[in-house]
């Protein structure tokens, strides 16, 4: 099950939200070593996190995080803008149709569909929201990753080399990319957009 809940709403998901946050510092304090801050309960946020982004969520079904990103305008505050402005020779992607992800991350024991299936759902929300692009800052182990899933992003800058590397990239919305995507879920178009009318109603749904 995908869920879209943005910022201001995130505490009605009690254990949806604290069990992403604290897969988040497992993933990105404990296991890759991130400069990122852990609070006294282990949970890993940062200041965009702030801003009411839309977090789009894969749950186990006992209702705990399975896998996570987040979305935010390019219009307000993002990271490519703040920390990674280099990356594009200090150029700002910035329109209403292009959003930024990030933060993707998977739980320890997250089922080997949940990368898909968050995917697809950022290919549903996207589409469906009239958006263009999503731009995004990756290291260099998810290429093979976005590769394998069927939608890879135009890489637009990187920096560092091997594993160390760092790029920042954009995917283009475009409705080719969800039979791709829902074959590699294992979800039909009806269970995918079902996500999106429990989340909004059928009347953003494509």
């Amino acid at each position: 099950m995908i869920h879209y809940i943005y910022g201001d709403a995130l505490g009605d998901h009690p254990r949806l939200r604290d069990t992403m946050l604290t897969d988040r510092a497992h993933q990105f304090h404990d296991r890759l070593k991130w400069e990122v801050s852990v609070d006294v309960r282990g949970h890993e946020r940062d200041e965009y996190d702030a801003e009411a982004p839309l977090y789009v969520i894969a749950a186990h079904d006992d209702g705990t995080h399975a896998g996570s990103m987040r979305f935010l305008p390019t219009t307000g505050r993002t990271m490519v803008h703040e920390h990674f402005l280099h990356l594009t020779d200090g150029v700002r992607i910035e329109s209403p149709f292009i959003w930024e992800c990030t933060r993707f991350c998977l739980a320890p024991h997250a089922p080997k569909d949940t990368a898909a299936k968050l995917m697809l759902g950022a290919a549903e929300m996207g589409l469906a929201s009239g958006l263009t692009h999503a731009i995004g800052v990756f290291d260099a182990r998810m290429i093979l990753i976005y590769r394998r899933l069927g939608w890879s992003p135009a890489i637009l800058g990187t920096s560092g080399e091997g594993r160390a590397a760092i790029s920042v990239g954009l995917w283009a919305f475009t409705q080719d990319v969800l039979p791709k995507l829902r074959a590699k879920a294992g979800v039909s178009a009806e269970v995918s957009q079902s996500w999106m009318t429990q989340a909004f109603g059928p009347r953003l749904v494509a």
